[in-house]
């Protein structure tokens, strides 16, 4: 039991840590692959807009589409026509190319204040019908990004009845440098890796970075003088708190889905047990008391339960207690290691990271078939969750000396790279507009 255990502490340490030597670039690179096949054909055309918007709408919601790998979008030399209304719009003319979907519009600059608006139609071709027609209220001019995520939102909703999750952010970890001059920065960027900003800078690593439900705080695990600690930072304030410091380990904070607790493993008791911590009081109540390292935590999103890894069978696998208290019931059998687990939006599922004929993978685990399903092929993957709307699963993988994040639909067939220079990991999908 004392070597298993050993093993387990290592893989821990070794998921977070191992690592990088080159320097961490402004914004994240996407490509995608798989699933062209069988995408849906979609024309953006370029928005009518006055000389002093720089901002390219159509391109940016274009962008958008085709990363999810479920749209194939028309490239503008091929468009025989660019409409920017609806009066002057003729489906026939797009029916002829075979452009099932066409999306037009224009910006407009209010005067008075400098906000800019936007106005957009989607068309089905076939149909010869309105999909969508919206005055979008302005924004500031900074703002134009963001307008141009919400129509992309609207119209990935409206084509696959799935939220859309463009206007959503990424929390990831960067780290930098060698030996003495070794930095980690916690950096949040929005969900296209464009407007990266650093929210926090250490000599010492940073982890686990976890998203409260109305995205206006971060918790993350920080280490001082060799010494972990768990931080919640607000974001619009920049305000820093230290939540729990304990000796020992302080570590993997989730939030609940009401955003007024948090599950965390500390081991100042005894060995690693997972606990949950009222924000508002600091009251704490120990939820697994085990001789075996129980780490991990996430919440199911109707806040009853919590799945956690635990090698109290021997290896590590997942595990499933009420939030209540109770005996905890072990899900995972297949393979020989389970880790890392967090369930669906919708409960049904969990994402993990399965080991298996010595790689580690990311898998979904139905809980009412009990079924594994591989998604991915690389040979040391973590740190996976659920984008916001349940469409696909986001995670680090190594690539050669360094670590990148990517994207992976729930049956496997699109993926996507998220390719940034240096060491990028611990991703964590804010959740969508409260």
């Amino acid at each position: 039991m004392l070597k298993q255990r050993q093993t387990f502490r290592s893989l821990w340490v070794a998921l977070i840590f191992f690592g990088a030597t080159s320097a961490a670039s402004a914004q994240l690179e996407i490509t995608v692959s798989g699933g062209q096949e069988s995408a849906r054909p979609i024309a953006v055309v370029p928005f009518a807009k006055p000389g002093s918007i720089e901002a390219d709408v159509a391109s940016i919601i274009e962008a958008n589409l085709s990363r999810t790998g479920l749209f194939e979008t028309m490239s503008r030399d091929s468009m025989l026509e660019r409409p920017t209304d609806i009066a002057n719009f003729n489906s026939s003319n797009w029916r002829a190319v075979r452009m099932e979907n066409v999306v037009i519009g224009q910006l407009k600059l209010d005067p008075a204040t400098g906000n800019v608006g936007a106005r957009f139609w989607l068309v089905d071709t076939l149909l010869n019908e309105q999909l969508l027609g919206f005055d979008m209220p302005p924004v500031p001019p900074s703002q134009v990004r963001y307008l141009a995520h919400q129509i992309s939102d609207l119209i990935f909703e409206k084509l696959t009845g799935i939220p859309g999750a463009f206007n959503t952010r990424l929390a990831y970890v960067a780290a930098q440098g060698l030996g003495f001059e070794r930095r980690f920065q916690l950096i949040v960027s929005d969900a296209d890796g464009y407007n990266p900003r650093t929210i926090a800078t250490s000599r010492e690593p940073i982890m686990s970075p976890a998203w409260s439900p109305d995205r206006a705080r971060l918790a993350y695990v920080g280490y001082e003088r060799g010494r972990s600690a768990i931080y919640m930072h607000e974001l619009r304030t920049g305000q820093v708190k230290t939540l729990v410091s304990e000796r020992g380990i302080n570590g993997s904070p989730a939030w609940s889905p009401d955003g007024t607790k948090l599950a965390v493993t500390l081991s100042f008791e005894s060995n690693p047990d997972i606990y949950v911590i009222d924000i508002a009081t600091g009251r704490r109540n120990r939820l697994t008391k085990h001789f075996g390292i129980d780490t991990e935590p996430a919440w199911s999103p109707d806040g009853r339960e919590i799945v956690f890894t635990s090698d109290r069978g021997g290896n590590p696998h997942i595990y499933r207690v009420p939030v209540s208290g109770g005996e905890p019931e072990r899900l995972t059998f297949q393979g020989r290691q389970n880790l890392r687990a967090s369930y669906s939006p919708d409960g049904r599922d969990l994402v993990l990271i399965n080991l298996d004929s010595g790689a580690y993978r990311v898998a979904t685990f139905n809980l009412s078939s009990k079924r594994m399903n591989l998604l991915t092929e690389g040979r040391l993957d973590e740190s996976p969750s659920f984008a916001p709307n349940g469409a696909v699963i986001i995670y680090a993988t190594q690539r050669g000396n360094s670590a990148e994040l990517g994207t992976v639909s729930t049956d496997g067939r699109i993926k996507s790279r998220l390719r940034q220079t240096g060491d990028v990991r611990e991703p964590a999908w804010s959740p969508l507009s409260p």
